[in-house]
């Protein structure tokens, strides 16, 4: 089934899914995606994708990279710039190094590559968030790293985007494009700050209507610039945390977690494992991918808490990949890559909601194999 039908069915098993996951306190994106897998082209084949389909989930991939541009605050960002810096880039050479190794070794070109190894690097900022939350977390010190390292692969996803767009548009064309439009978006932000703030404190539907105007513009300039919308949508939200960072993301929230939920499941229901490598390859990437940010977050713990143990906390809390590591995939990722990337978001993001929960006892056993007690 296709258009309004598909939604319906696809919606339904999702508010199933959502229940379950909510009873038991564990992140349904990777069900989100599992849902798909079998209503879609890989399972039972009674969902397919649609116009209809794929503009609601674009919509909400736009709104999470608007509600990710909330979060890159210029001035918090700069602050922190010396831990920030360091935890951000042991992060992404150790994991982005490794991406790239195994996706050379298991056979991809290297177009492939760089996106199987952005995918593999960036670990899920809504599943991290939510285990800090949930988990009651947010007064550890390692979550502080934890937050500030999402920040950090915020910025290097632009960088990716800037870089993959590069292909087709000359890439002094984009950066060009890119810094006028930051510059006038943060000029005007600056300019009329205290009324932004008032405006979007109101509690009638206006801060709602703006909001969604505001992307669908992005969505048309991009169409006439030819640089993609997800870049004017980052900056559009960075430049709105000037002036009302929280209350904005209130408002962007219901459309955000709606559409998201479509954009998940849709993307399982678009992937075909037809062409899906030997479980031996999906094995170790997965594996792999788990060792990797395992590593990282041991040499990160050591630099920047001064204890190696830190850092099965830091690694507990990063260890899932899932919406952007979707978007590379989805985007620029070929036939080889994406049933890849699916299969390693859906079962890091499960063994991430567990170690997510259990990070002190790990960290604790861990401890006693160390000492031999």
């Amino acid at each position: 089934m296709e258009g309004m039908e598909g939604i319906a069915i696809a919606l339904a098993a999702c508010v199933v899914v959502a229940l379950i996951c909510r009873r038991y306190a564990i992140p349904p994106i990777p069900f989100y995606i599992i849902t798909g897998l079998l209503l879609g082209t890989a399972g039972l084949g009674i969902v397919g994708t649609s116009e209809i389909s794929e503009w609601i989930a674009h919509m909400g991939l736009l709104f999470l990279l608007f509600t990710m541009g909330l979060h890159l605050h210029p001035g918090e960002v700069a602050k922190r710039r010396g831990s920030f810096l360091i935890a951000g880039t042991i992060d992404l050479v150790i994991n982005f190094a490794a991406g790239f190794a195994v996706a050379l070794i298991i056979g991809l070109p290297f177009y492939d590559a760089v996106v199987l190894a952005g995918a593999f690097y960036i670990s899920s900022s809504a599943i991290a968030l939510s285990s800090l939350i949930d988990n009651r977390k947010l007064g550890f010190r390692e979550s502080d790293t934890v937050i500030w390292m999402m920040v950090f692969e915020d910025i290097m996803l632009v960088a990716l985007l800037i870089l993959f767009t590069a292909q087709d548009v000359s890439p002094f064309r984009i950066i060009g494009i890119i810094i006028c439009v930051a510059a006038a978006a943060f000029a005007c932000v600056w300019k009329f700050q205290s009324r932004l703030w008032q405006f979007f404190a109101r509690e009638d539907e206006l801060p709602i209507l703006a909001v969604f105007l505001a992307v669908v513009l992005a969505v048309a300039v991009s169409e006439l610039t030819g640089v993609p919308d997800s870049l004017f949508v980052i900056i559009l939200g960075s430049a709105v945390s000037l002036a009302a960072a929280d209350r904005a993301e209130v408002v962007v929230r219901p459309f955000r977690e709606v559409f998201l939920v479509i954009f998940f499941v849709f993307f399982g229901i678009s992937v075909s494992l037809s062409g899906v490598p030997s479980l031996v390859i999906l094995t170790s990437v997965i594996v792999l991918a788990l060792i990797s940010k395992l590593f990282s977050g041991l040499v990160i713990g050591k630099a920047i808490h001064g204890r190696i143990y830190s850092g099965i906390d830091i690694w507990a809390d990063t260890a899932s990949r899932g919406e952007f590591s979707i978007l590379l995939a989805l985007l620029y990722g070929s036939s080889a890559v994406v049933p890849i990337v699916a299969v390693m978001v859906v079962v890091t993001s499960c063994v991430g909601s567990f170690t997510g929960k259990y990070s002190t006892h790990i960290r604790r056993w861990c401890g006693h194999i160390a000492t031999g007690k």
